[in-house]
C-alpha cells in the first residue's frame, strides 16, 4: 500500500504524520508520502495530475481545502467556493486516472443544513442549504460526497469522505482574524496573558461544539483507510455528551494558560451557527471501545505545544 496524503503539512496532516512515524502507525510494507503546497498546487489540473503520475499512489488520504474560520469565510465565500471546487475535482480525477484504489477526504460538520433536527447524521447532508455564513466552503465539501458516488456509479471506485467536528491539536493554524474559534483563542489569551490585558472572546460564547483531537482524529483516518468499505461518508467525533460551549471552551484555555487576567464576550461579533450537534452512533458501531483524549487533557497538549513552538507556529 502506497498512501499519499494531499495537505499533509496542515493539522491533521501533522497528526497522521505523527501516529504514523511515532504510534508505528505504518504497517509492514506500506509507503507514506505527505505533499504540501510546496510539491504541487492542487488549483491546478496539470499539476496535480503530475504529481500523481509521479508517486502513483494505491491510496489517497485528502485533506488539502482552502480552510478558515467564520470571519474568513464570511469575507471570502466565492473564493472558497472555486479553490476547493478546483482542488477536490482535480486530486479525484487524477486519482481515478492512475488507478488510486480508495481515497479518503476530509469534509466538515459545517456543510450539514443550518435548519435541521439534532442529532445530525450521515443520512442529512444534503437536506437543505447550509448556515449562510460559510455556504460557499459547506457546498464545495458536500460535491465531495456527490463525486464519490458518481465514481462509485461510473467506475466502480471506492472512493469515501469522513466528516470531523471541530479539530483542533499542534500544528494549527492560530491566527485570531482567520482561524478557527479554539486556535484563536489559545493565541489572544497567550498575548492578553503577556501584554496584561483583558482576554477579548468574539460573540456571546454560548454557540455549542464538539471538539475532536486532531491525534485522535488521525487514529481514525487509518482505521478508515483500511477498514471501512462504504462509499458513504461517516461523522467522526466525540459524544453528543461532549459537546461544549465557547465560553467553556474558552475557560478552559484560560486554565490551560494559567491566564488570570478579565475574560470579556465582544457580542457585537457574530456568533455563527448556535449548534452542529453530530451523532457518533455510526463510528460506535464499528468502533465501540475507541478511546477519545478527554478535552481538558488535548487542549492542555495543544496550549503546550503552542507556547513551545510560539515563534514557529502558524498565525
Amino acid at each position: 500500500m502506497k498512501v499519499l496524503v494531499t495537505g499533509g503539512s496542515g493539522l491533521v496532516g501533522r497528526a497522521i504524520q505523527d501516529v504514523v512515524k511515532e504510534e508505528q502507525g505504518a504497517k509492514d510494507g506500506e509507503e507514506w508520502i505527505f505533499l504540501s503546497s510546496k510539491d504541487a498546487d492542487l488549483t491546478k489540473k496539470d499539476e496535480t495530475l503530475a504529481v500523481f503520475e509521479k508517486h502513483r499512489p494505491t491510496h489517497v488520504i485528502h485533506l488539502a481545502a482552502m480552510v478558515g474560520g467564520l470571519f474568513k469565510n464570511m469575507k471570502h465565500n466565492l473564493d472558497f467556493w472555486r479553490d476547493n471546487i478546483y482542488i477536490n475535482d482535480n486530486v479525484l480525477q487524477a486519482a481515478h486516472e492512475v488507478g488510486v484504489v480508495k481515497v479518503v477526504s476530509c469534509l466538515s460538520t459545517c456543510i450539514f443544513p443550518d435548519k435541521t433536527t439534532y442529532p445530525i447524521d450521515e443520512t442529512m447532508i444534503h437536506n437543505g442549504p447550509p448556515h449562510e455564513s460559510n455556504f460557499g466552503y459547506a457546498y464545495a465539501k458536500r460535491m465531495i460526497d456527490v463525486q464519490n458516488r458518481a465514481y462509485f456509479l461510473q467506475h466502480g471506485r471506492c472512493y469515501t469522505a469522513v466528516i470531523p467536528t471541530n479539530v483542533f491539536g499542534p500544528n494549527d493554524n492560530f491566527s485570531i482574524e482567520d482561524g478557527h474559534v479554539l486556535p484563536g483563542l489559545i493565541h489572544k489569551a497567550y498575548i492578553a496573558q503577556k501584554e496584561g490585558k483583558s482576554l477579548v472572546v468574539w460573540g456571546s460564547g454560548a454557540p455549542r461544539r464538539q471538539f475532536i483531537y486532531s491525534r485522535d482524529l488521525a487514529r481514525l483516518f487509518l482505521w478508515v483507510l483500511r477498514e471501512y468499505q462504504k462509499v458513504a461518508p461517516i461523522i467522526l467525533s466525540v459524544g453528543e455528551e461532549d459537546e461544549v460551549s465557547i465560553r467553556e471552551a474558552a475557560e478552559a484555555v484560560v486554565e490551560a494558560l494559567n491566564f488570570e487576567g478579565e475574560v470579556v464576550y465582544d457580542t457585537s461579533k457574530a456568533d455563527g451557527q448556535f449548534k452542529k450537534t453530530a451523532s457518533n452512533a455510526m463510528l460506535r458501531h464499528y468502533l465501540p471501545d475507541f478511546k477519545f483524549t478527554p478535552f481538558r487533557q488535548a487542549l492542555k497538549e495543544t496550549c503546550e505545544w503552542f507556547v513551545t513552538n510560539y515563534d514557529t507556529a502558524r498565525k
